[in-house]
């Protein structure tokens, strides 16, 4: 096997390199194009991946120099390649592994989205990054990610689903294979290991996150996990019926885009000044909770309600309109036990419909623009029950699935697909540390979906050691992709701090990013507290703003 380029060029062996500590100085030889271009030819045999695989080969060694157009991560070796399948018919993972010039010692790991299918590149900025903030890889970071190993249509396309191998790359083995290529090639640059290895994404990036830490907590020191899809199988069959909510009585359930609108604002009329600020943010949830309870009602009593509870227009909603929020706002029981973590799982948490969701996350009509067929939780609510659970094309999801004729096959794929346990004792024994956190009108993930997990995890481990190495942050009014406080965090700063200086983050800044509000600031509160408005600040300051229990 080839012998590291930057270990070539000063003439050390790496053991030396790494006792002295060079890596923070790092560079891969004297002319770095011409040590990016041989890795072209760079193989990596089975036995060298911790999973099974066929190996792995670069297709595509590219030098890209500082000043080339739209280039803003610096000069760096960009890589291109592929893991091949164990199955002749299971697709390859194909990986970017991008290698600074000016290397900190360091690797990230980006995370996915949706369903994946599309390759993670690690350049650009992390899910939720401020964007005044140079990217990692301009930082000096080894970036790196993968399509999960398969190429998909749009976010939710499911057939990779019906190939065994390639569901079970997506469901966590990706982010084993994909690191161990990644660290292969970064000896190889640079001669030497990295000194701290770390994994950030959002949404399904966050669900891989979680798989990071309990699956694989020998491969990183530090996690960033954004509004996770941990939970994935019991998220989806939520999302089904979610759906499905929404089709019912012929589809007169269905909430129209000018109903939705009326309706959230008398959410926010009754429940935003509740944390003492005028704002647009709903901040005291539990009071909102508690605001809105007649809306749930089916009586003279709800103010959203229509007269005698029939379709009156889009200024009110019907009986039928109502059982669907009424549905959205209650957990779902799966009906039978799961028993694929710790304590097993069948219930999966209520979204928010009478606590700010705003059913406009990320600018679309979630609940359909032109009627259910289009509704945002149909897409996974079809997906997963369509090719991972069935694996019958012609199923009817929204109408003809019914989980319990597939109660062994759902317990099969949450050990394949879910990352829900608490266990995360060795990734805690070896000193790694996790940060997550969630929107409170998160759209496509509810946050107490996350919150469920943290009270689990207060339970196993108790405050005082959960506080060693976990951190769990809500931040009122961020949705999944915008909300009325699009959010933006630099979550890999606090991580850095804590994993390298043991400086553990307590009460963050978020800045907000949306157009008529861009510039103003609010603290994000370790869970369960949120910020209350103290004062006759700026609202626009999170000075102005204090932390407080429920």
């Amino acid at each position: 096997m080839r012998t590291g380029n930057f270990v070539k060029s000063v003439g050390l062996p790496a053991a030396i390199v790494a006792v002295l500590g060079l890596g923070s100085l790092a560079t891969p030889a004297a002319d770095p194009m011409e040590a990016c271009g041989p890795l072209a030819e760079f193989e990596l045999p089975a036995a060298d991946i911790g999973l099974p695989t066929g190996g792995a080969r670069v297709t595509d060694a590219v030098y890209v120099p500082a000043d080339a157009s739209g280039n803003t991560d610096g000069a760096y070796c960009r890589i291109r390649g592929a893991i091949r399948a164990v199955a002749y018919n299971a697709p390859a993972i194909h990986f970017q592994v991008n290698l600074p010039t000016a290397w900190n010692g360091k690797t990230l790991q980006f995370g996915g989205s949706g369903l994946n299918g599309r390759l993670v590149t690690g350049l650009g900025h992390y899910r939720k990054q401020p964007e005044t903030e140079a990217t990692p890889l301009a930082r000096g970071y080894v970036t790196y990610g993968s399509d999960s190993g398969h190429v998909g249509s749009t976010s939710f396309d499911g057939r990779f689903m019906l190939n065994d191998e390639a569901l079970r790359n997506y469901g966590h083995e990706q982010i084993k294979k994909t690191a161990d290529v990644a660290l292969r090639l970064t000896e190889e640059y640079y001669g030497r290991r990295p000194d701290y290895r770390y994994f950030i994404g959002g949404s399904q990036g966050g669900h891989e996150a979680f798989d990071a830490a309990q699956r694989y907590p020998d491969d990183y020191d530090g996690i960033v996990a954004g509004y996770p899809a941990h939970n994935v199988v019991m998220l989806h069959l939520s999302a089904n019926r979610y759906a499905r909510a929404l089709y019912a009585n012929d589809g007169r359930s269905w909430i129209s885009p000018a109903r939705v609108r009326a309706f959230t604002a008398q959410v926010y009329l009754v429940c935003d000044s509740l944390d003492g600020a005028d704002d647009g943010i709903i901040a005291n949830v539990d009071a909102c909770r508690q605001a809105t309870a007649s809306f749930k009602l089916k009586t003279a009593e709800n103010p959203v309600r229509c007269k005698g509870g029939e379709d009156r227009g889009d200024h009110c909603l019907s009986d039928f309109q109502i059982d669907a929020l009424n549905v959205m706002d209650e957990p779902f029981d799966l009906g039978f036990s799961v028993f694929a973590d710790d304590e097993g799982n069948s219930i999966f948490p209520k979204w928010t419909p009478f606590e700010g969701s705003t059913f406009f996350d990320g600018g679309y009509p979630n609940l359909g623009a032109d009627g259910p067929d289009q509704a945002l939780q149909r897409m996974p609510g079809d997906a997963t029950p369509r090719y991972a659970i069935a694996r019958d094309l012609t199923l009817d999801a929204m109408r003809d699935f019914d989980p319990r004729r597939y109660a062994g096959r759902i317990a099969e794929l949450v050990e394949v697909m879910s990352a829900n346990s608490t266990d995360l004792e060795r990734f805690r024994g070896r000193g790694g540390k996790l940060i997550f956190f969630h929107g409170t009108v998160d759209d496509y993930i509810p946050v107490y979906s996350s919150i469920e997990y943290f009270d689990r995890l207060q339970r196993r481990y108790g405050d005082t050691a959960l506080d060693s190495f976990v951190r769990f942050y809500t931040i009122p009014g961020m949705g999944h992709v915008t909300g009325p406080f699009n959010a933006r965090i630099a979550m890999l700063d606090y991580l850095e701090a804590w994993v390298e200086s043991g400086e553990a983050p307590g009460e963050l800044i978020a800045i907000d990013v949306n157009e008529s509000t861009a510039g103003r600031t609010r603290p994000v509160c370790r869970y369960p507290a949120w910020p209350r408005y103290e004062s006759d600040g700026d609202l626009d300051h999170a000075a102005s703003f204090v932390c407080v229990e429920p």
